[in-house]
């Protein structure tokens, strides 16, 4: 994946901690946590996206469908 240098603006507490964590060698650099803590959020909103759109679903409903497309899918099938 291609890499493109960005500017950002932290407060200075933050700053403070992310290079606390590169003295102590958690991260080599501020551009490594910044960009796992970046990662980190956008596959957290993915998820808790995907867990919204779930429980929009009405379980009887997506059962009712599931099993009679299963039924008719069933007698299509060839006998093994």
């Amino acid at each position: 994946m291609g890499k493109e240098k960005i500017a950002i603006t932290l407060d200075k507490e933050f700053i403070g901690e992310l290079d606390r964590l590169v003295s102590e060698q958690v991260f080599q650099n501020r551009s490594q946590a910044i960009q796992e803590a970046v990662s980190e959020k956008l596959a957290r909103m993915k998820r808790s996206r995907l867990s919204t759109e779930c429980a929009k679903l009405e379980p009887k409903f997506e059962k009712a469908m599931a099993e009679e497309g299963l039924s008719e899918d069933v007698r299509q099938w060839p006998k093994y």
